[in-house]
């Protein structure tokens, strides 16, 4: 397709939650990468416009440049179908399940797809007994934020009752969920195609909001380390867990790799970052895809529905 085929494109960046300012910056990026190629883009921030803008506007197609909840939780999606405006990433259902860390879990377990172990927590909660039945170090997460807000790596039992209470800050469903520990990898999607593995290597605790988005010490290998053959096992594993949730166009898909080489999958990302430190433009340039080239290819597989 052509720039102008696309007719006049909005970027959504910013919104409302608590990943605004990494939107930003995704946004940002995305919208200088769409003008350089000609094509008619415009930032709109849903936290400052409403929809009768956006009607108003008359935009052909929509690029999701937003994270995190009322823009990465099938909210925007449903609004974006209802004005019949072709939108990059998942649909409604795809992306209100990918959010859930809790639902996801369900439909991969349900589709036979390695996870971790896990309990829900509530107020209620013995925490002693689930760091009993779990085993320590625990990862402690809000159900539906991302970027690492909120996340706790939970080595002594004692500690579970202040990880839960930052985690239920975010979210009303806390997950405690088995630590796996091994490698961490994290599989682009683009199309109908998983990208290179990228092995992410950071000396905290673990990958969390400061090694992804401020740290200069995150090392991200790609390629990975793994044998060919071991690699394309998981990419294809990588498609599965995406495809078992009903994602679609693009998205970011994590997951560990234990002593024994298993894959056990954590989360996927339906509306990832694009910023400097973002890990899809990283495994994309390892293809030979630009930042431009890659913001053009999403944009290529909006659709409505």
């Amino acid at each position: 397709m052509s720039a102008q085929d696309f007719g006049k494109v909005a970027v959504l960046l910013g919104g409302r939650s608590a990943e605004r300012e990494v939107s930003l910056k995704s946004g940002a990026m995305v919208l200088s990468a769409l003008r350089a190629r000609g094509v008619d883009a415009h930032p709109f921030d849903p936290q400052q416009r409403g929809l009768a803008d956006m009607i108003a506007e008359r935009f052909d197609r929509v690029f999701i440049a937003l994270h995190g909840r009322y823009g990465e939780d099938g909210t925007i999606q449903g609004a974006l179908e209802l004005l019949d405006i072709p939108y990059t990433g998942s649909g409604v259902l795809a992306s209100a399940l990918a959010m859930d860390k809790w639902r996801t879990k369900l439909v991969w377990q349900a589709a036979g797809i390695p996870t971790p172990r896990y309990e829900l927590l509530t107020p209620a909660s013995d925490l002693k007994a689930v760091a009993a039945r779990l085993s320590l170090p625990i990862m402690v997460k809000p159900a539906n934020e991302g970027s690492s807000i909120g996340m706790s790596k939970v080595r002594a039992a004692a500690d579970l009752e202040e990880a839960y209470a930052l985690a239920a800050n975010y979210d009303s469903v806390v997950i405690a969920e088995q630590f796996i520990d091994g490698s961490e990898l994290t599989a682009a999607v683009l199309g109908s195609e998983a990208l290179p593995l990228i092995r992410l290597e950071t000396p905290r605790e673990f990958y969390d909001y400061e090694a992804k988005y401020r740290a200069n010490d995150t090392r991200y290998i790609i390629p990975c380390g793994l044998a060919a053959e071991a690699e394309v096992a998981v990419r294809r594993q990588v498609l599965a867990a995406f495809g078992a949730l009903g994602c679609r166009g693009w998205g970011r898909v994590d997951l560990m790799l234990d002593a024994a080489g298993k894959p056990w999958f954590i989360e996927v990302n339906t509306s990832p970052g694009m910023t400097d430190h973002s890990l899809v433009p990283m495994a994309a340039r390892h293809t030979g895809l630009s930042f431009e080239d890659l913001a053009m290819r999403i944009l290529e597989l909006a659709h409505v529905g």
